[in-house]
């Protein structure tokens, strides 16, 4: 009866090898993971700022060939990001009440860390008047970069991509 009950469980040993096989296949996956979240997220924030910046830049070609009104005190960059989502009065347009839009959605940075704050808030602005070592926000939107203080996987800033 001694013999049958040993011959049908575990011993110590076989689940301590056991268990250390398994915490070192762990420690092997768990760097990649996050490798792999981190160049998903790095992806998403290339993506948001490509789309953002185009939209900036169909604002500023709308501006200059005249369907978005012209001020002389404006520099033709968006006063805001939600501008672009809420489109602008067509200046082009024969009809009454017609608009731009230059985004169906903005984009959020995946690098924020406030996931209920407004997609807006998200980003930091330039505008126009700012200079390129020290961007901030004024009376227009120029360019958005991330407010994430990391660097990216290449060793960039990510407020500097």
């Amino acid at each position: 009866m001694t013999e049958g009950m040993r011959n049908r469980g575990f011993t110590i040993i076989e689940l301590v090898i056991t268990v250390a096989i398994i915490s070192l296949l762990a420690t092997a996956v768990v760097p990649s993971a996050q490798l792999i979240y981190q160049r998903e997220r790095e992806s998403e924030l290339r993506a948001s700022l490509r789309t953002i910046r185009g939209a900036i830049d169909a604002y500023k070609t709308a501006f200059d060939t005249g369907r978005i009104k012209k001020e002389l005190d404006k520099t033709g960059y968006p006063p805001n990001l939600v501008a672009l989502v809420d489109g602008v009065d067509d200046a082009a347009s024969a009809k009454e009440g017609v608009k731009i839009y230059f985004l169906r959605r903005l984009p959020r940075d995946p690098f924020f860390p406030d996931a209920t704050a407004p997609a807006a808030e998200t980003w930091g602005l330039r505008s126009y008047a700012s200079p390129l070592d020290d961007p901030q926000p004024g009376d227009d939107v120029y360019d958005v970069h991330s407010r994430s203080p990391r660097a990216g996987l290449n060793g960039v800033h990510y407020r500097d991509w």
